[in-house]
């Protein structure tokens, strides 16, 4: 399971995320240094520990490494909810208080991701009845039994 970045690696990947292109440690390093001192080898490390932890993957360009990105930000951020909802010994709860914590935007934007990765989704209006999706057969009316349907007490609505 993902454990969260430190800082500094999270400046790092930041970069290679934004980047989304091969990059090397003096590239970064660069870049960095527009924001505070640091030493190439510091970043060297840094870089090499998230290979370690498979987080970039490197190919050797000359004398240099060129990292990659693994997964995106995006996939990197659903790991951490999941790992930290996993771990909560009320899990509903976990998510009543997430949910509390998100602005109206966040929100939305989890009505829309939800919307996406239902499949099918119903609407329905208090008092009318769910549409059946294709493939599922409809629970057959007290008309449409036929005239072959037998008539006696032990197959009426209180049977069941």
């Amino acid at each position: 399971m993902p454990r969260q970045l430190g800082d500094l690696e999270d400046a790092v990947m930041t970069r290679v995320w934004q980047w989304n292109r091969p990059v090397t440690v003096r590239e970064v390093l660069e870049d960095l240094q527009q924001e505070r001192s640091i030493a190439y080898t510091t970043v060297m490390t840094v870089m090499d520990n998230l290979h370690q932890k498979g987080w970039v993957r490197r190919e050797v360009d000359g004398r240099a490494y060129r990292y990659t990105a693994v997964s995106t930000r995006a996939a990197y951020s659903a790991a951490l909810m999941n790992e930290a909802w996993s771990h909560s010994d009320n899990p509903a709860a976990a998510l009543v208080a997430f949910f509390g914590m998100m602005s109206a935007e966040q929100r939305e934007a989890l009505q829309d991701a939800v919307r996406m990765v239902s499949p099918n989704p119903v609407e329905t209006t208090p008092g009318t009845p769910a549409e059946t999706t294709p493939g599922t057969p409809a629970e057959p009316t007290s008309d449409s039994a036929g005239d072959d349907a037998p008539t006696d007490d032990a197959t009426s609505e209180s049977g069941r």
